[in-house]
């Protein structure tokens, strides 16, 4: 398991968008400019008397405390519904969400749809407090398309959030497309627009050339870049390893004339320690020490990091000691970062004593420092100890994730305990956690060490079927194994999941699949891995296909073959010579 610096700049990028994304005072939620048309609620002005207008307004606040309060919310509104505003129902949904009452959220905005009793805050709302909750992707996608009026589709409020979920969902991609829709709809994106879309690129790969084309274009648009723009793009220099450029962000955002804040320091550690620059670490934090500013847990966490990386195990040590005494190391994240570091540098006698100690010391933990062991017992080889942590946490927790149940998994694989595997993997299914790029990497190794070959692909038929992209080595290796027991067809089938996956492939790989092809007559085939990649295959293999072909081949393929043979350079009487 790797401790990564992008959990670490997700926490403190959600730190420093909660300066600009203040919750709004139920009191003060306005609605957006493009509301429909509120309830006629003034009678004549003829016949207003003097306390009419208290009257209605007491009625009104009645009607809101009735449907805030209300245990059977679709009765509330049958009775009071009417005498409510668009407004009194944004704050409704918004007070809902202060109380959890995610139902409630989603009753009161049915009903809100079905009563054309909305605007663009209504969408905003709704799509923000539940993204948090239930409420899929797709959905949201299918909710905003639906949305009639114009105004509020391209109301910044609502398409703030609309990409904020597709952010949460992990769905990046589908978050740009959109964005670029948008804007070609009429929206005009702000600040809050290009924060959300850059903290994004954290956790993309390649996201700092993202990032960059955001921040080109906020400055075309004449946006000024503020204190919780230049911490995202801090944040996603660090989780794409980019110090230099993070530093850079700083100095530039001091001049300017804005004062960092811890968010902007934890954000430049961060990045620090992606290379283990612990010297500039440390003027770092005394240079905000002279700033007034004092060191928190995710200063000192990672600092920490910084240490670690740059192999400083007797300082991190006594930081690990100081975050106790402050009361900062209660969950596991210290020990797991430097126990990481530990084992990784061959020191696994010393990991393991970090990891006792933080047993004994009943420090929270969701599986992550077991995780961390459990890998680390088996890149040394030490299976038994490996399986007998996984076995240990299976005891002592109910908490379990992707990463813990992958440490388990190859554990058990390494000692070759198949029950265990097929446990493991029930498990997964029960308790309906996805298996992932990893899981599958594990699951193939094991079964073609075990001679499981067919197992093994069809492991790999679901791997792709995922959308993960299996590396060439593991491909090459089953593809030979394939080949060994006459599963021919297979092969084949492995061998096309990664010409077209976006992985690199080696050229000797195409006369491999072609031997194994001809083993089995599969001579259509055979012709098109010829056709396709002939001057990555070796003359004597050529001639070999051509034999085949001639002896045995589809007469309906002789004219074809024989062109893309001559294209090789082979002459008619050299191809006729070889039957």
């Amino acid at each position: 398991m790797e401790v990564s610096s992008s959990s670490s700049s997700s926490a403190l990028i959600a730190f420093g968008m909660a300066f600009r994304h203040s919750p709004i005072p139920s009191s003060l939620a306005i609605s957006a400019s493009v509301s429909t048309t509120e309830p006629h609620t003034q009678p004549y002005r003829n016949s207003v008397k003097l306390g009419s207008s208290k009257t209605f307004s007491s009625a009104r606040k009645a009607a809101t405390l009735e449907v805030r309060n209300a245990s059977d919310l679709a009765s509330a509104l049958a009775r009071v519904g009417d005498a409510l505003t668009v407004k009194d129902l944004n704050a409704a949904l918004y007070h809902f969400k202060k109380s959890n009452k995610f139902n409630h959220i989603s009753q009161l905005f049915s009903w809100m749809q079905e009563n054309n009793k909305l605007d663009a805050l209504s969408y905003s709302h709704y799509i923000r407090f539940m993204a948090s909750h239930n409420l899929d992707a797709a959905k949201m996608l299918q909710l905003y398309h639906s949305i009639q009026n114009q105004s509020a589709k391209i109301n910044v409020l609502v398409c703030n959030s609309v990409l904020s979920c597709l952010i949460k969902k992990a769905k990046f991609n589908s978050a740009l497309n959109l964005f670029q829709q948008m804007k070609l709809d009429g929206l005009l994106p702000d600040l809050v627009t290009y924060t959300t879309l850059l903290a994004g690129c954290i956790k993309i790969e390649n996201g700092y050339a993202k990032a960059l084309e955001l921040i080109q274009e906020l400055q075309h648009n004449k946006l000024q870049m503020d204190g919780v723009i230049y911490g995202t793009i801090m944040a996603v220099c660090a989780s794409n390893t980019k110090w230099e450029e993070a530093e850079y962000y700083f100095n530039q955002m001091k001049d300017e004339g804005h004062t960092p804040n811890v968010y902007h320091y934890s954000s430049l550690i961060n990045a620090y320690s992606a290379c283990g620059n612990y010297k500039k670490a440390d003027m770092l934090i005394q240079d905000m020490k002279s700033e007034g500013l004092v060191p928190n847990k995710v200063i000192l966490t990672t600092l920490l990091k910084v240490y670690v990386k740059g192999g400083l195990f007797e300082k991190s040590r006594e930081l690990l000691a100081e975050l106790k005494s402050l009361g900062y190391a209660e969950d596991e994240m210290p020990y797991c970062i430097f126990m990481d570091g530990l084992a990784k540098a061959g020191q696994i006698h010393e990991a393991k004593l970090i990891f006792d100690e933080m047993m004994k010391n009943h420090v929270r933990s969701d599986g992550y420092a077991h995780s961390i062991m459990i890998s680390a017992f088996c890149r040394a080889k030490l299976f038994r100890e490996a399986k007998q942590l996984a076995k240990d946490f299976e005891t002592t927790s109910n908490k379990y994730d992707l990463v813990i149940l992958n440490s388990m998994l190859c554990a058990f694989c390494r000692v070759g305990e198949m029950e265990r595997v097929m446990e493991t993997l029930k498990k997964m299914d029960e308790l309906a956690i996805n298996p992932g790029y990893n899981t599958f990497h594990i699951l193939i190794k094991y079964f073609c060490r075990e001679k499981m070959y067919l197992l093994a692909y069809r492991t790999m038929k679901d791997m792709h079927s995922k959308g993960h992209q299996p590396v060439e080595e593991l491909c090459s290796s089953l593809i030979s194994h394939l080949g060994q027991v006459n599963a021919y067809s297979e092969a084949f089938s492995v061998y096309n999941m990664l010409k077209y996956s976006k992985r690199t492939m080696c050229k000797s790989l195409h006369e491999k699949i072609l031997h194994i092809l001809l083993a089995g007559q599969l001579l259509k085939d055979a012709y098109v891995v010829v056709k396709d990649n002939a001057k990555f295959i070796s003359r004597p293999a050529t001639k070999k296909f051509a034999s085949a072909f001639m002896k045995s081949g589809n007469l309906n393929y002789i004219n074809d073959v024989l062109k893309t043979l001559h294209d090789c350079g082979y002459k008619l009487d050299q191809v006729t010579s070889t039957i």
